[in-house]
């Protein structure tokens, strides 16, 4: 590589046997927006005959191999695309990056698994989608489609962000510094203490539910809302939900009752 040619876009393979099997395995490194972006080759898209080793070394010889183009500490997105990944295979490449000064802090896949997995090991997580936008005959967008439920049995910690296309339920805490963001329903069973974005595309009839509401910031669809300055002496299940003068809690006793 020239010294004088761009390092936003980056990408090597490993040699193989075979050149066509190579030329489906690549590993990219990308710079963009401040981070350093890794994006994994598509399970769907890699020869069967390609394993976990395969990735593993031609990920070693792109970190270690030619220019280094970030900053030290810079840090690091895992676009994991549909690619399963278990919680050693994230140390394996956490330890990777780390080797070369750089520092995983946040994981986007379309695999529930993989999210899981990442949120269970302090990851930021951003679950994608890869269903494609279809349009009626008419060119108007049809009714919003939501990914599965996504259950996380973990305390969401200060730096940690979990963006998900569906209904996100935690069943933990959410730290101040800490933000779940969904495109349907936010389920907290425990305290939310940070900030909770529900209806995140849009749809204002989404709710963000929590055994001890607690947050920094409340958000359902445009709608914005900050904890009251007043600290309560005890807490009980409450609901956060949108109406006509913006977003409203209340007792999630007295909600369910309100709505039957």
């Amino acid at each position: 590589m020239s010294s004088d040619s761009p390092p936003s876009d980056l990408t090597s393979t490993l040699p193989t046997e075979s050149g066509e099997q190579t030329s489906k395995i690549q590993i990219c490194l990308k710079a963009q927006a401040g981070a350093i972006q890794i994006i994994l080759p598509k399970e769907a898209e890699t020869p069967v005959t390609t394993g976990w080793i395969d990735l593993w070394e031609q990920l070693q010889v792109r970190l270690q191999g030619g220019d280094r183009f970030w900053s030290p500490q810079a840090p690091v997105h895992l676009v994991a695309q549909d690619r399963l990944l278990d919680s050693r295979q994230l140390k394996e490449i956490a330890d990777a990056v780390q080797s070369v000064e750089l520092n995983l802090q946040k994981v986007i896949t379309h695999r529930r698994q993989t999210a899981i997995a990442a949120a269970s090991a302090g990851y930021s997580v951003e679950q994608t989608t890869n269903r494609p936008t279809l349009l009626p005959d008419n060119g108007e967008k049809l009714p919003q489609v939501l990914a599965d439920p996504l259950y996380l049995q973990l305390t969401v910690r200060s730096g940690v962000e979990i963006s998900h296309p569906g209904t996100a339920i935690v069943l933990g805490d959410v730290n101040p510094g800490g933000s779940v963001v969904a495109a349907g329903d936010i389920l907290v069973w425990g305290r939310l203490r940070g900030i909770a974005h529900a209806g995140a595309k849009g749809n204002s009839n989404c709710r963000i539910m929590a055994l001890e509401m607690q947050p920094t910031q409340l958000r359902i669809a445009g709608y914005v809302a900050r904890a009251p300055q007043k600290q309560l002496t005890y807490y009980v299940p409450e609901v956060a939900y949108v109406t006509t003068e913006g977003i409203r809690i209340s007792k999630a006793s007295e909600f369910l009752r309100n709505q039957l």
